[in-house]
């Protein structure tokens, strides 16, 4: 069983942690705003399938790799940096659907969706070097560790899952609000930019972990 007086302030430390915007965040807003409510579904999917993806990496000892390897910690980084900038550049110029057209691309523009909250998620080399830092942190000697790794890891992944649905479900509300093609317009090239920020910061951060 897992130690209540640890799982609690780990529910607390990664509640503060995840509210606070990062380019995943960023990434969610963007195209929240820019697709609308229905977008929420594969962004936050994305989102649980690629914090997943870190989780596993990090438990396999790529976090550990990246914490030490500068060069493979770069070469995350860099993908990283610039698919986000490439997405910011693809929103900026993206000209806004009509409601007709939305409807038919709207299987295709979930796919995509999915994968790039999946692809800026799961191949933050913050994130994978995070979870080898932070987890163990509460993690009960006296326990099986196994089972306490599947507890906070799953518990992560659900507060994780909350929060980005939180801010992609205000995001979205906004989107139901423009009515005019120039808004629209206006919030794709906010959040492209906000994107290119998020690339910019992110190929900013160094190897402290």
């Amino acid at each position: 069983m897992m130690n209540i007086e640890l799982w609690i302030p780990f529910i607390l430390a990664s509640t503060l942690i995840l509210i606070i915007p990062g380019p995943t965040i960023i990434l969610v807003i963007s195209q929240a705003v820019s697709h609308g409510r229905w977008s929420v579904l594969p962004l936050v999917t994305g989102v649980v399938m690629g914090d997943f993806t870190a989780m596993t990496l990090s438990f396999l000892g790529l976090g550990a790799v990246l914490s030490t390897s500068a060069v493979i910690f770069g070469i995350f980084k860099w993908f990283g940096a610039l698919y986000l900038m490439y997405l910011g550049i693809k929103l900026w110029t993206s000209s806004p659907e009509t409601n007709a057209i939305q409807n038919t691309v709207k299987e295709a523009s979930a796919k995509s969706l999915l994968k790039n909250s999946f692809v800026v998620t799961a191949l933050n080399p913050k994130s994978i070097a995070f979870f080898v830092a932070f987890l163990p942190q509460f993690l009960d000697p006296t326990q099986a560790v196994a089972s306490q790794f599947a507890l906070l890891g799953g518990t992560f992944l659900f507060l994780g899952g909350i929060n980005a649905a939180l801010y992609a479900i205000f995001a979205g509300q906004l989107n139901e609000h423009m009515k005019k093609r120039k808004i629209r317009v206006w919030f794709n090239r906010c959040g492209g930019s906000a994107l290119v920020g998020a690339g910019i910061v992110t190929a900013g951060i160094k190897q402290t972990l």
